[in-house]
């Protein structure tokens, strides 16, 4: 039996736990946080996503942790309803189609009750060291274990340590696409049903909003801000991180002061660019990359949650179609995957196209270059693309 280490427990890792139980594998994952990670936004299962969630038995689960939105309102400044839809939402799109709207650390519980108990996790630990050798890649811990496993799968999101010691700095691979986001939770002070409230700075495609969840006792934040070039800073200090989101926001309009005051307190702030990872190759040796780590579409495609739980299903599938020759399984993981991964990439740029069209029809900018110049996807057609085969 092969014994594969995951380094990263978010939504990618503990869905390829899954597959490679059931597929006889050893696995153990390591995850930096102290135990599962609160917080973080609404993602959705959508087209791919939700077959293999169906073939591991999850998505009734799913379904019913699903986000309940009724639907949404634009506000001005002054808090004045621009306008409303009970169609679609800022976050989840179209309520009528299948897809499944689900906060991420709901969807992370639900997948690593999903891998049993047979698999490892050890919390509260990180990879500080990669040694490849013949027959298999000696690890070692920060905590100053050292181990050795057959296989390492770096799953450990956009900053990923394992990519940076295997393949080089994050500078080689990561696109910043001009935008900083953040979500944690608040208190409903709003009193919101089920429904989302948005709010667009003057000049700006960004804002911020507030999503009802939790049964309406709680809200999920989105701020956001513009910077073209990126911005230095630590990605492990959150207190320097709120500054910088105080400091972008600073005398907007709607409820931002207040909802800035919250965030003060949160304890599941996260922070991060709207970036994309891109790589000519997502192995080396015995080190393979999954999700975000090798191919991080950014929150712009919509497709960051379905991409990984895709990927996962693909990347143990090869590993079982091949025996655990892990130069075959690799080489076939990304013959399969790597169009369905490039197209839902060039499906965020086109988003961001999309909005900066949007955003210069309203204020002149631009002319002649409104949005029926630009070639927009159908984004339907590009998530039903990728058809899951059997292993």
């Amino acid at each position: 039996m092969k014994n594969v280490l995951i380094s990263g427990a978010s939504i990618a890792g503990p869905a390829l736990a899954y597959w490679l139980r059931r597929y006889g594998f050893g696995v153990t994952v390591v995850e930096v946080a102290p135990g599962p990670r609160p917080g973080g936004q609404a993602v959705d299962v959508r087209g791919p996503a939700l077959e293999v969630a169906e073939r591991m038995g999850v998505l009734d689960r799913i379904r019913e942790r699903r986000v309940e939105m009724r639907g949404m309102s634009m506000v001005d400044g002054d808090g004045e309803e621009l306008y409303r839809s009970e169609e679609h939402t800022i976050t989840g799109g179209d309520l009528g189609s299948p897809d499944v709207e689900i906060l991420r650390d709901d969807l992370s519980r639900i997948l690593v009750d999903a891998a049993g108990d047979g698999v490892e996790y050890l919390y509260g630990d990180s990879i500080a060291g990669l040694e490849q050798e013949d027959g298999g890649v000696r690890v070692i811990f920060q905590s100053g274990t050292i181990r050795t496993f057959d296989l390492v799968v770096g799953a450990d999101g956009a900053h990923s340590t394992t990519r940076r010691l295997v393949f080089g700095p994050e500078r080689d691979y990561l696109t910043h696409l001009g935008t900083y986001l953040a979500v944690w939770t608040a208190p409903n002070f709003l009193g919101l049903d089920r429904w989302q409230v948005f709010h667009q700075m003057p000049g700006s495609s960004w804002g911020g909003g507030v999503m009802s969840v939790r049964g309406n006792e709680e809200v999920r934040v989105y701020l956001g801000f513009e910077s073209e070039r990126p911005i230095e800073y630590d990605h492990r200090d959150s207190a320097a991180q709120k500054k910088i989101m105080a400091d972008a926001l600073a005398g907007g309009g709607w409820v931002l002061p207040e909802l800035l005051e919250a965030m003060w307190d949160a304890p599941d702030f996260h922070f991060d660019s709207m970036a994309q990872i891109r790589m000519d190759s997502w192995s080396k040796g015995r080190v393979v990359l999954l999700g975000d780590a090798g191919y991080c579409g950014s929150p712009l495609s919509g497709q960051g949650t379905s991409m990984a739980m895709v990927g996962a299903y693909v990347l143990a599938g090869e590993l079982k179609a091949a025996g655990g020759d892990h130069r075959a399984a690799f080489a076939g993981y990304e013959k399969e995957l790597r169009g369905y991964v490039a197209a839902n990439q060039e499906l965020a740029l086109t988003n961001k196209a999309r909005v900066e069209a949007q955003r210069n029809a309203e204020t002149g900018a631009g002319a002649g270059a409104g949005t029926e110049a630009i070639d927009f996807q159908d984004f339907g057609e590009i998530v039903g693309s990728f058809t899951v085969r059997d292993y």
